[in-house]
C-alpha cells in the first residue's frame, strides 16, 4: 500500500475557521480608464476577496469624482493594510470597515428632491456633515416633476447631531427644501 505524504510543516495551510470578514470600503475615483482597476489591485494583493462592486458612473461627488462602494471579506489583521495600500496608491477613501456610529436620527425633506438631484443632495449630507445615509424612502404621488418627500435615515458620530442639522438646513436652503427634523429627546 502507498503511503501518502504529510504535507511539509513549513507551508501554510489555509484558513478554515471562518475568519474572514465582510467589509465595505467607499472610495472617490477619477473618471479615467483604469482607475476602477487600479483602485482594485491594492485590494487582492493584500489578501482581500472582492464580493460585489456598486460603480456609480452617472454619479459625480461634489469633487467632481465617481463614488465606488466595493464590498470585500479579509481577515481582520489584513483589512488595515488593504486601506493603507489604497491610500498609498492615491485612492481616496471616504470611509472604510465596519464603522459603528453612535447615533441614528431620522429626517425628512420636501420639495422639488428629484429636480435638484437627489443623488447629489444624499452625497453632500454625508461629506459635509460625516453622516452615512442609511436608509432612504421617496415619495412622489404626482410624479417626478412635482413635489416629493424623502425620509432619510442618518447614522453619525455621537455628538455630532448639530453639525448634521446645520449642514442639511444649509442644503435646504440651497435648494430650495423643506427640512423636518426629529424632535430633541424624541424619537426619530
Amino acid at each position: 500500500m502507498a503511503e501518502v505524504p504529510e504535507p511539509e510543516s513549513d507551508e501554510e495551510e489555509p484558513e478554515t475557521d471562518g475568519g474572514v470578514r465582510a467589509y465595505t470600503v467607499r472610495l472617490e475615483l477619477v473618471d479615467e480608464p483604469g482607475e476602477l482597476l487600479r483602485a482594485l489591485e491594492p485590494i487582492s494583493a493584500n489578501g482581500g476577496n472582492l464580493l460585489s462592486i456598486h460603480h456609480e458612473r452617472g454619479n459625480i461627488t461634489p469633487r467632481g469624482h465617481i463614488p465606488v462602494e466595493v464590498d470585500l471579506e479579509s481577515p481582520p489583521e489584513r483589512f488595515d493594510g488593504i486601506v493603507d495600500a489604497l491610500r498609498d496608491a492615491g485612492i481616496n477613501v471616504i470611509q472604510a470597515g465596519e464603522e459603528h456610529y453612535g447615533e441614528e436620527l431620522s429626517v425628512v425633506l420636501v420639495g422639488d428632491l428629484v429636480e435638484t438631484d437627489l443623488s447629489e443632495t444624499l452625497s453632500r449630507i454625508e461629506d459635509e456633515a460625516d453622516a452615512v445615509v442609511k436608509d432612504l424612502s421617496l415619495a412622489a404621488p404626482d410624479g417626478t416633476d412635482a413635489t416629493a418627500s424623502a425620509r432619510l435615515r442618518l447614522a453619525i458620530d455621537s455628538g455630532r447631531t448639530e453639525r448634521l442639522f446645520e449642514t442639511i438646513r444649509a442644503i435646504g436652503t440651497d435648494k430650495e427644501l423643506t427640512v423636518v427634523e426629529p424632535l430633541v429627546g424624541g424619537e426619530a
